[in-house]
């Protein structure tokens, strides 16, 4: 089994050696790419200083283009699976063998904060219960942790992702592909505050996002592209 864990990166300066450096004396069983999506930092002269495997995109494209980028690559290298996975030091690389195994299982696989753990209550989750709830209404399906950006797929989903250029890394894609037939399982995960840096997402960006999202599964959602997922499709 092959896999490539794509780290998007985006001014991750302060995080990048840490977790990169992390993954190649812990995990070298694992094969890694950067993303470095125009960054303004020195996250690029750190790549290129310490010989790191990195894709370098010479102006800031965003998120879902950076994410494609990478599944562009694990794709046409061969890569059984590809592995979402922050720049930030927010996630866990224990889990990653954990989410191979339920592979067998699935299409898509997350790394849940919420399969054995309960959401805490507040503000903070409310976004993630509203997004869960309208996935459950569009799937008939139940994701504990939809906003997680800790996400395996195999050749399938990958190969979807690859080819469609609005397809992201966001919960109205999951649902998408969800209803294309791709069979979605999470796992328990743990995760850990960013070890540097601040989160793009503040609470007027977090309305604005959960909006969108809540929008585009209810609506936009049905006007994409359908691919074909059923049948033969994992390993």
């Amino acid at each position: 089994m092959k896999l490539l864990i794509i780290i998007p990166a985006y001014n991750e300066a302060e995080n990048i050696e840490t977790v990169v450096d992390h993954l190649i004396e812990h995990y070298p069983q694992y094969d890694y790419v950067i993303v470095n999506d125009g960054s303004r930092d020195q996250t690029p002269e750190i790549c290129k200083r310490k010989n790191y495997r990195y894709i370098d995109l010479p102006i800031n494209v965003g998120l879902t283009d950076g994410v494609q980028t990478g599944m562009m690559y694990a794709y046409r290298n061969g890569y059984d699976y590809a592995l979402q996975f922050d720049g930030d030091g927010q996630h866990d690389p224990r889990f990653i063998e954990t989410m191979l195994e339920a592979m067998a299982e699935c299409d898509i696989c997350i790394g849940s904060r919420f399969v054995t753990e309960k959401k805490p209550h507040g503000l903070r989750m409310l976004g993630s219960n509203i997004i869960q709830a309208t996935l459950k209404l569009t799937t008939g399906k139940t994701v504990k942790d939809p906003t997680s950006g800790m996400r395996m797929f195999n050749r399938a989903t990958m190969k979807a992702m690859a080819e469609n250029a609005d397809y992201g890394p966001e919960p109205d894609t999951l649902a998408h592909l969800m209803r294309s037939g791709a069979v979605v399982k999470e796992v328990q995960v743990e995760m850990h505050d960013r070890t540097a840096g601040e989160s793009y997402l503040n609470l007027s960006r977090s309305i604005k996002y959960m909006t969108h999202m809540c929008f585009s599964i209810i609506f936009i959602q049905w006007c994409r592209k359908k691919v074909k997922l059923k049948g033969g499709n994992r390993k």
